[in-house]
């Protein structure tokens, strides 16, 4: 997931990765970059040739973002209702994007649509060295055996 450069400027990044832990979400990585234009095409490369494509990579390398691995029991699809729909309008109250986004434009958050998905998005930000795999004591009180 990334937390996109309005989230950062508005000094969301630590309710919405709070959220994602309280949901019982491990973060296995965690980072805040700049992402370059050839980063961007990459990330965004499926939407190459849509009349949003430029802007979306012209924000995404408008300003630091937060990127980060969360691991857990189907983490895309927990990731993704906690976050809500793209559209802030259309999001949930309760969800990121419902309590804290007024524009689509400017939802605070990229979450993965699958995980296949997700694998190539996580491979684009983070080398293997740093995705940390550790114990967390509380998973007993979390996760089922």
């Amino acid at each position: 997931m990334i937390v996109k450069p309005d989230g950062v400027q508005r000094g969301l990044t630590g309710e919405i990765l709070k959220r994602l832990e309280q949901r019982g979400l491990k973060f296995i990585g965690l980072k805040m970059i700049r992402i370059d234009r050839a980063l961007a095409e990459q990330h965004y490369g499926i939407h190459k040739g849509k009349g949003f494509y430029e802007s979306l990579v012209s924000y995404i390398t408008s300003g630091p973002v937060v990127v980060a691995v969360v691991e857990g029991p189907s983490a895309v699809a927990a990731v993704r209702t906690t976050v809500g729909k793209t559209n802030p309008a259309e999001a949930d109250a309760g969800t990121i994007r419902g309590d804290f986004a007024v524009s689509i434009g400017r939802n605070l958050i990229h979450a993965s649509d699958s995980p296949e998905n997700a694998v190539k998005e996580i491979n684009l930000f983070f080398s293997a060295a740093e995705r940390l795999a550790w114990d967390r004591s509380a998973d007993a009180w979390i996760l089922e055996d």
